[in-house]
């Protein structure tokens, strides 16, 4: 699932006014993390994910293991957040931030 650069333009558009809504800590990809990340792409499908992670190859590599956990695609990664996109199975038109845009 490889997005386009128009989606990604869009999608970054759309997230531009998003709150993250996980946050990773000190405790890194735990498993909590991992299944509050995979309830936020399900109901909103397009999330923000914040990184208190002071170094920068390390926060590329925690961006890069979690969207490969969460089967995720990064849309775009600036300074400690990135956006992170994965097509829900059953989108929800209240909750998804691709529907109501």
């Amino acid at each position: 699932m490889t997005l386009s650069a128009d989606r990604k333009k869009q999608y970054r558009n759309i997230g531009h006014n998003l709150k993250p809504v996980v946050t990773v800590a000190g405790n890194g990809l735990s498993e909590t993390v991992l299944e509050e990340l995979d309830r936020a792409l399900e109901d909103h499908e397009l999330i923000k994910v914040k990184l208190v992670v002071a170094d920068r190859d390390l926060r590329k590599q925690v961006i890069a293991e979690l969207c490969k956990a969460s089967r995720s695609e990064l849309v775009q990664e600036i300074g400690k957040v990135a956006l992170v996109f994965r097509a829900a199975k059953k989108p929800n038109t209240k909750l998804s931030n691709l529907l109501r845009a």
